[in-house]
């Protein structure tokens, strides 16, 4: 099969959604698939305002159409609601193609904090754009069932997966040696500082050691300001990412709207506990009660509770995550591009899959 994933979000971006892709894309190959990623990279970029980081195509209408009439694909996938995804589906629809999509981020709760957005208004918009898709891809249960709540149709429960390889397990807490030997206990954050990851509360916390951030975003400077004590290490190399997971006593994940959380998967693999509010993303990937981690409404104490989590079972709750599994899901829901096209998905590897069933 011949796949075109369309996708505003691709390397050199650090974030959790280029992570998902990059695995996907390594996955399917495996499997035997053709996959032409079509990216920002291949297009005139202009940086998203407020993001640092992120560079978006500008006017891509006509080159992406280009590519996707030379690439002829046998399915089509649009990752992201960005201006690629918007030609990719105008595409889509003046040639009657089908096409599926997927909701990585909770962008309407992005828009109300960054710019006063109303949240009904971002929601309709992300709607519209989701309609025509033959299945919207969601990475868990409580974003579905919000999602179904909010009139999208045509929902599909895929979950991620992290790599066990990259990112090891260490039975006890290491030492990352550009920062030296640090006040235990060590608390990590990684991801994106910016308005939808609600760092301060982390950054608030008064508990006892060393606090940590990898990542950068819109709020860093005023944030590296104001927390001076704070050990800031901006964007990291994954393997170097993966020794800094191992050095953490606790990895702490104080968004309220995550829609999964790549990165709590790979601290739990490494061995490092998490500490989390109880909303969808934690629910869905931490589980309860303590499997990888603690949830709690108030994360001083999920961060108190999460320190006692023996690092051998945050080790086991991510190894119910797996990339194999989770690539023969997304292949499963992929729908033909042209009317009497039969997919060829590939033969399963390891195992059947399973559908997972969200959780009533």
């Amino acid at each position: 099969m011949k796949l075109a994933l369309v996708t505003d979000a691709w390397l050199p971006q650090v974030n959790g959604v280029v992570t998902t892709l990059v695995e996907l894309v390594r996955e399917m190959q495996a499997l035997g698939h053709q996959v032409e990623v079509i990216h920002p990279g291949l297009f005139d970029t202009r940086p998203c305002p407020g993001y640092a980081g992120i560079d978006l195509a500008v006017r891509p209408g006509k080159a992406l159409g280009r590519l996707l009439d030379t690439c002829a694909p046998d399915a089509i996938h649009l990752a992201t609601e960005g201006p690629l995804g918007w030609a990719a589906r105008r595409y889509c629809l003046r040639r009657g193609l089908a096409f599926t999509s997927a909701y990585h981020t909770r962008f309407p709760e992005i828009l109300r904090a960054a710019l006063r957005v109303p949240l009904w208004l971002g929601y309709a918009l992300f709607r519209h754009f989701h309609r025509p898709s033959a299945g919207v891809l969601v990475p868990t249960a409580g974003v579905l069932h919000l999602l179904e709540s909010r009139g999208f149709n045509h929902l599909r429960y895929w979950t991620h997966g992290v790599d066990m390889r990259l990112f090891g397990y260490h039975e006890v807490p290491q030492v990352y040696a550009p920062l030296g030997v640090l006040a235990r206990p060590v608390s990590l954050f990684v991801g994106r500082i910016s308005y939808e990851k609600n760092i301060e509360a982390f950054l608030k916390l008064d508990v006892p050691g060393t606090k940590v951030v990898c990542g950068v975003g819109p709020l860093e400077a005023g944030l590296r300001e104001r927390y001076p004590q704070v050990r800031w290490l901006g964007v990291l190399p994954r393997e170097v990412l993966a020794e800094v997971y191992a050095a953490a006593d606790v990895f702490v994940m104080p968004s309220r709207s995550e829609t999964f959380g790549l990165v709590m998967l790979e601290a739990m693999a490494t061995g490092t506990p998490v500490a989390a509010y109880p909303v969808d993303g934690p629910t869905e990937v931490v589980g309860e009660p303590p499997l990888g981690g603690v949830l709690h409404a108030d994360l001083a104490s999920a961060w108190y509770q999460a320190l006692a989590v023996p690092r051998h079972e945050a080790r086991l709750r991510a190894q119910a995550f797996g990339w194999p599994q989770a690539s023969q899901l997304f292949a499963s829901y992929l729908v033909a591009a042209r009317r009497g096209l039969a997919l060829d998905r590939a033969p399963l590897i390891h195992g059947p899959v399973t559908k997972l069933s969200p959780n009533p």
